[in-house]
């Protein structure tokens, strides 16, 4: 497996939220706005059930990479 390559999907069943670790700049904007959601020393990293929808994509859209996206 190619870890610069790497794309994962986190989802709550109603929103997924998509993570391409190539475009990811380390930022931390996501950590900084919900660490609650956003845990990168944690497995998985991305704990979609601590936070609502609403949070989550408000988060997801202040990604300045592009690294993070909302699954359409």
């Amino acid at each position: 497996m190619d870890l610069a390559n790497l794309k994962k999907e986190y989802t709550n069943g109603e929103v997924t939220v998509v993570w391409q670790s190539s475009k990811c700049s380390h930022s931390a904007n996501c950590v900084k706005n919900l660490s609650k959601v956003f845990k990168p020393k944690e497995q998985p990293w991305v704990q979609m059930e601590n936070a609502s929808s609403k949070e989550i994509m408000e988060t997801v859209s202040k990604c300045p990479s592009g690294a993070l996206s909302i699954k359409s």
